[in-house]
């Protein structure tokens, strides 16, 4: 399975980070540490970044001998660097004082990490709406919306909904083959388990969290089933882990197979592309009026029913 172009090689300003030392430094060189809890730079790397000045505790120019101790203040100014590609855009489907609520594009990360600052949903929404900050997130692959607080109160209560399950959230997705069933509540427990390369990564376990699927099949195609996912639960990757748990994996998903768990031969990373998913419908009570709300984002062309395709192609004759 392909994916559109994800985008072009972003060259950021860089990035001033901030570190107040726990236990887990103490007593350790700056050096072994930055090396060791900042692995993008190698140890050469820190040498040089330390010698030119770059690194600080607190306030003061350190060597890379110095020793740490809990509560010291880190601070270290990362050089501007190119983040992979990734589309570095996003739609608008909904705006007030209190919510905000976007279309993310598959490929662009909602916040930052693995090398990504400024080619993140967040950092692109808040070029906008600097008082907007999303109140979940969507895997890098996943597209769809992203619903996002514009005040305290609003993240306040909207936490609250979401810890309570009062919020809705459908999702559709392509699985590999035609499951006997037409509806499906998944119960699979989600947890971590071995990883080659990461430790761990979320899966399929007995003795994970609770978790909850209500999976319907709107389409069988050759080799495939496009299907609604209902959650209200949000385990990480929970839609890819249930599916697959149930022996349809999502097409064309590199870490998951059938059963729910990583195989444990292959080289896959959970940011791995290859799968189908879309955040399709939010539903919830505003923050501050308690009015429902019912939020759509229109899906992909693979993601679509034939209905819901033709109806497109009529509206835009």
């Amino acid at each position: 399975m392909t994916h559109d172009p994800p985008g072009t090689t972003h060259r950021n300003q860089g990035y001033l980070y901030h570190e107040q030392l726990g236990p887990q430094a103490d007593g350790q060189t700056l050096l072994a540490y930055l090396s060791r809890h900042y692995p993008h730079s190698s140890a050469e790397q820190w040498t040089v970044s330390i010698s030119a000045g770059l690194v600080l505790l607190d306030g003061v120019t350190a060597s890379g001998d110095a020793r740490l101790r809990v509560g010291m203040e880190l601070l270290w100014q990362r050089p501007a660097w190119d983040e992979p590609p990734a589309p570095r855009r996003f739609d608008l489907v909904y705006e007030d004082d209190d919510l905000l609520a976007v279309s993310k594009p598959a490929g662009l990360p909602t916040l930052p990490g693995a090398n990504f600052l400024e080619s993140t949903l967040l950092y692109l929404v808040q070029q906008q709406y600097p008082d907007a900050a999303p109140l979940h997130r969507l895997g890098r692959w996943t597209s769809g919306l992203v619903l996002c607080a514009r005040s305290h109160d609003a993240r306040r209560e909207l936490s609250r909904q979401w810890s309570a399950r009062q919020v809705v959230k459908r999702y559709r997705a392509l699985a590999s083959g035609s499951p006997a069933w037409d509806n499906m509540i998944i119960e699979t427990p989600i947890g971590p388990v071995v990883h080659p390369l990461l430790g761990s990564v979320h899966a399929a376990t007995p003795d994970g969290r609770s978790a909850r699927s209500e999976v319907t099949v709107l389409e069988r195609r050759d080799g495939c089933s496009l299907c609604d996912v209902a959650i209200d639960t949000g385990r990480p990757h929970q839609i890819r882990i249930h599916l697959a748990s149930v022996g349809h994996p999502l097409l064309g998903d590199p870490l998951y197979r059938a059963g729910g768990r990583p195989d444990p031969d292959s080289a896959a990373l959970p940011g791995d592309p290859g799968y189908l998913l879309h955040s399709a419908e939010l539903r919830f009570c505003h923050p501050r009026s308690g009015q429902a709300m019912r939020l759509d984002c229109p899906p992909p062309t693979r993601l679509r029913t034939a209905q819901e395709s033709l109806a497109l192609e009529t509206a835009l004759r």
